[in-house]
């Protein structure tokens, strides 16, 4: 039996926030618990949240075997709802004097996240931390490519200052580590196969889209908005469209393109955010999932889809090549004349979407929170204090590409 211990995570973003930074973290966390242990969160209080005051630890009433500490945070630009949180190097102080944890995850790069590092370096305690968002890319995304390598050198300047940067593909591992990240490690993502089902297939929310059984339901799940590259789906909707006439597409998400796309295509039908139960049923009704966004770091919508059974047509980085086989799960693709090319291709032949559904659901098993968990747990425990020596200011002697 494993020895309880104390472990303390600091992140940005936590459910009911929904992000895929966000429910990794909440999954990592509950792995933990479930293995035993203690687990410390700190986070920025969120907009319902009034009660408790900041810096008072409590336990959580819906996350069994949590703790958690709320810190001040403000507004994330172009993200409604979400924030990120302020420096609270005194109150972590406090506490992990108070209440010592045996390694610290970082799971966020922002100002609360810096300081959680530099307290835990401060007080000797091994930290790691995870590279969950590819946000040099979302600088080329909103118009700031001149600031792309800016953002990448002080992401690695951040990252750099600890034990450990854990990254959710190898091919990310390899990338940031032939360009100056010290310390990369691999930390598969899962996907829970009970939750993602194609039992939770829904003949009633598919007359509510308009559609039968043998109508062709193509769907997208994510934050709608300019970084997803959403241009490239409505394409390949119009495509298929061409030679199934009988297809809608169903969009699971917010985000600020909501409101001109709906405006640009009143044919398309929007679900708004959808959560737990409901957002599996949403998958699982689904027929073919179009994925077109390049700025990912991981993609971890492409487990769920493919643990509902839903052949998914994404390209060629993060979650889809790591896990997605091109013509048997569905396609990952390299181009956008590919992307369109195998959205109608999968659109049009029934027998072959259906078997890569099946294969698609099969692959997931493997790829059980359980057994993530266990790897977590051994990367924090085998973390050591990583050198307290200045390190060199950002700058970008490595190319980002």
């Amino acid at each position: 039996m494993n020895t309880t211990k104390h472990y303390a995570i600091v992140t940005e973003t936590f459910p009911p926030e929904i992000n895929g930074v966000a429910l990794t973290v909440r999954n990592l966390a509950r792995g933990l618990a479930r293995r035993g242990h203690r687990v410390s969160l700190v986070r920025p209080r969120q907009d319902h949240e009034t009660a408790r005051p900041c810096g008072q630890r409590a336990d959580m009433i819906d996350e069994p075997g949590l703790q958690d500490t709320l810190v001040r945070g403000m507004a994330l630009p172009r993200y409604p709802g979400l924030k990120f949180g302020l420096p609270a190097g005194r109150t972590l102080r406090q506490q992990w004097l108070a209440d010592r944890p045996e390694a610290v995850y970082v799971a966020t790069e922002g100002p609360l996240g810096l300081s959680a590092v530099s307290t835990a370096r401060q007080l000797g305690i091994p930290v790691a931390t995870g590279l969950h968002t590819r946000f040099d890319e979302y600088m080329r995304d909103y118009g700031l490519g001149a600031l792309q390598g800016l953002a990448f050198a002080w992401m690695r300047w951040f990252h750099n200052r600890a034990g450990a940067t854990l990254v959710p593909t190898a091919e990310l591992r390899d990338f940031i580590g032939q360009r100056g990240f010290r310390h990369p490690v691999h930390l598969a993502r899962a996907v829970d196969p009970a939750r993602f089902s194609p039992t939770r297939r829904d003949s009633t929310l598919r007359a509510d889209w308009g559609l039968t059984d043998t109508d062709l339901a193509v769907i997208y799940v994510g934050r709608i908005a300019a970084e997803k590259n959403l241009g490239l789906a409505v394409r390949a909707f119009r495509a298929i469209q061409q030679q199934r006439p009988d297809a809608r597409f169903i969009w699971v998400g917010e985000g600020p393109q909501r409101a001109p796309l709906a405006q640009a295509n009143p044919d398309f039908i929007f679900c708004g955010l959808q959560r737990g139960e409901q957002l599996a049923r949403h998958f699982a009704s689904g027929d073919l999932f179009l994925f077109p966004s390049r700025s990912e770091t991981f993609g971890n919508v492409t487990l769920e889809a493919m643990a509902s059974g839903v052949p998914t047509v994404a390209f060629n980085y993060g979650a889809a090549r790591e896990h997605l086989r091109s013509g048997l799960h569905g396609a990952a693709v390299d181009d956008d004349a590919a992307f369109i090319d195998a959205a109608v291709a999968l659109a049009t032949h029934n027998s072959t979407r259906q078997q890569q559904g099946r294969a698609a659901r099969a692959a997931m098993q493997r790829l059980h929170p359980d057994q993530v968990a266990a790897a977590f747990e051994a990367v924090l425990s085998g973390l050591t204090i990583a050198p307290r020596r200045e390190e060199e200011l950002p700058c970008n002697r490595y190319p980002v590409k």
